[in-house]
């Protein structure tokens, strides 16, 4: 690991927890195989570091959001199968064949452009056809399914690898009910295609909640994303694991978020802090001043109500979330000094601050709290 030492704040990837958390999805899946999801910076991650150990630990498909961070990857020398989950351009088609990228595909120009490159390049364009099954966001439709497969079979350059569909209510809620009524249309629809002649050799719909919850969805590739990162998806999700009497799995929180303490300065009674001046003393106060902001995705929410942790201690965040600054009343904390380190999130001794923790706090979910975070802050593998 590098130093940390001419950083005003950096994020600590834990290898450790990352093997740990894969280990723990293998052991669910079995003999299907597992994509690690490193769509947005892989969860806020580090697409690049978190791709890196997911190589070392033999995973041979990374599902990512965009055209460009499919190139990244490649550009950075990675040869596993690389699947595009969002939406391509017409214009990228052709990178992406000549990279060997896979791609979502759910309208008819998208695989007419795919089928371009592929007859300019004279390579394959792999794709995965997505199915509409009840999210209504991306997806065909079971009306469109005819029209699809009559153009496929007049597109030689285009293999049909895989077959897909996303669920809507599986972390919102302990009823099964809609889940079920997905896979049941999703099922339909692979009955359908390969009725009518299309081999499809791959079929993935699980997410994170869907692969601990519900092994009918594993066939034969999960797409894992929060939690290989070590976080649940969903309170409900870890809920609805104990009530079907399954073991839930031991994750480990994989990222935490560190700084420096860049002033220390003391305020009398009755000192107004921050922006709006929203946060008055009612104390002498000790006030440690921290390099992190908005901007960085400390969620302005978190204004006079987070904490971090300070020499394994709780500090409260007093007044705003600042663009660039959080203010910590460290008042009670002895022997601080200028440039200490500061948790913002995981663990410093006994203590420990959550994404969910500070989800809840926000008024939001763990991966936006994680997601959000900048992605120019450096990631340091630990």
């Amino acid at each position: 690991m590098r130093s940390t030492k001419p950083l005003g704040q950096w994020l600590e990837i834990s290898r450790q927890a990352f093997f740990h958390n894969i280990q723990e999805f293998r052991k669910r899946l079995g003999q299907t195989e597992l994509m690690a999801v490193i769509k947005a910076n892989a969860y806020g991650h580090g697409l690049l570091e978190i791709a890196g150990l997911g190589e070392e630990a033999g995973l041979s498909w990374f599902g990512v959001n965009s055209v460009e961070e499919g190139l990244a990857l490649r550009q950075a020398g990675f040869q596993q199968k690389i699947l595009i989950l969002g939406y391509v351009p017409l214009a990228q088609a052709e990178a992406v064949v000549k990279a060997e990228l896979r791609s979502i595909v759910y309208n008819q120009e998208n695989l007419k452009a795919l089928a371009r490159a592929a007859q300019r390049y004279q390579k394959p364009a792999f794709i995965h056809l997505k199915i509409e099954t009840g999210t209504n966001r991306q997806g065909i439709p079971a009306n469109k399914l005819r029209n699809f497969c009559r153009l496929l079979k007049t597109l030689p350059g285009v293999v049909v690898e895989g077959i897909s569909s996303h669920f809507a209510n599986i972390e919102d809620t302990t009823d099964d009910y809609y889940p079920k009524f997905q896979l049941t249309n999703f099922l339909k629809a692979v009955d359908y295609l390969e009725n009518q002649g299309l081999k499809i050799p791959v079929k993935h719909m699980s997410c994170s909640a869907a692969t601990i919850l519900f092994p009918e969805t594993h066939f034969n590739l999960a797409r894992v994303g929060i939690g290989l990162y070590g976080l649940w998806p969903s309170k409900e999700t870890l809920v609805s694991c104990r009530l079907r009497g399954q073991e839930p799995l031991k994750l480990k929180p994989v990222l935490s978020w560190k700084a420096r303490i860049a002033q220390i300065k003391s305020l009398p009674r009755g000192a107004y802090i921050g922006y709006g001046c929203t946060y008055r003393t009612t104390r002498p106060t000790r006030l440690a001043i921290i390099p992190v902001g908005y901007y960085d995705g400390y969620d302005r929410g978190l204004s006079n109500s987070a904490y971090v942790l300070v020499k394994g201690k709780r500090a409260q965040v007093r007044g705003r979330v600042c663009m660039n600054f959080i203010m910590a009343d460290i008042t009670d904390i002895p022997g601080v000094k200028l440039e200490d380190r500061v948790t913002l999130l995981g663990q410093e001794g006994k203590e420990k601050i959550t994404a969910d923790q500070l989800a809840n706090l926000a008024g939001t979910i763990n991966y936006e709290i994680i997601t959000r975070i900048n992605p120019s802050i450096p990631r340091l593998v630990v």
